[in-house]
């Protein structure tokens, strides 16, 4: 059985991240934007706006995130072994209740500011507003180093 879980995105069709080596959050992009060449090719790792580290793609995911994840499948756990329980004994077996709470939905809030670093414009990142106005970032697909 699987087990579909989804991620809200913002108004701007962004999606929350969270480096794993700074722990910075931030939002990319929800598949190509309009404005990607048709030749781009995804990188093998994202980097980090805020710190540059790269890592691979299932890495970013925040820790509320991490959590739904986990509440989801618990939720489904539950009626999946029952069902696994019930196919193997058949009419001897009587399925117990699932008390497991359900998923606490996930809210994604319009914040942060639309960045386009100049090397992959195709790209966007939304940071926090204060971060954008600090100091350098690094772009999601090569890490390189710019100003907002």
């Amino acid at each position: 059985m699987d087990v579909p879980i989804s991620f809200p995105l913002d108004v701007d069709g962004f999606l929350r991240r969270e480096c794993p080596t700074c722990g910075e959050e931030f939002k990319w992009h929800h598949g190509p934007t309009t404005t990607r060449p048709a030749s781009a090719i995804d990188p093998a790792q994202y980097s980090c706006p805020s710190c540059g580290t790269p890592a691979q793609h299932d890495q970013w995911f925040t820790q509320d995130q991490v959590r739904h994840q986990r509440e989801v499948v618990e939720f489904y756990a539950v009626d999946i072994v029952n069902d696994e329980l019930k196919s193997a004994f058949g009419n001897n077996y009587t399925p117990g209740k699932n008390t497991a709470p359900a998923p606490t939905p996930l809210h994604e809030p319009n914040d942060m500011v639309i960045i386009e670093s100049p090397c992959h414009p195709w790209e966007p990142v939304k940071v926090p507003q204060q971060r954008a106005d600090s100091g350098p970032l690094h772009c999601l697909v090569c890490g390189g180093t710019y100003r907002a």
